[in-house]
């Protein structure tokens, strides 16, 4: 059964900064782990959160989820990246009904 992975987040750096750049740039590169498909990172436009940006991504099943969680490149962006420079985040993940 397909997995869709969402978060949405807020950085702790400033909009247009060159450290929410680099920060962009480096989950963009998660697209490039086996197994994820309908990579999309997203900037928020509405006004019901306090989140400004967001991912989405889809899995074939759960072993290619797994796959994804455990993956060098994505334990080290989680890491590096994401445990210091997101402020707050909400992860969704969902099966079709």
């Amino acid at each position: 059964m397909r997995i869709r992975h969402t978060v949405s987040f807020r950085l702790r750096h400033a909009a247009g900064s060159p450290e929410e750049q680099s920060f962009l740039g480096a989950a963009g590169e998660l697209a490039a782990i086996p197994g994820v498909e309908q990579f999309e990172l997203l900037r928020q436009v509405g006004t019901k959160n306090e989140f400004d940006y967001g991912i989405s991504m889809e899995f074939a099943d759960q072993a290619a989820y797994d796959g994804y969680n455990e993956h060098p490149a994505h334990v080290a962006f989680v890491q590096g990246r994401w445990l210091p420079e997101v402020e707050d985040f909400l992860e969704l993940d969902y099966t079709e009904l």
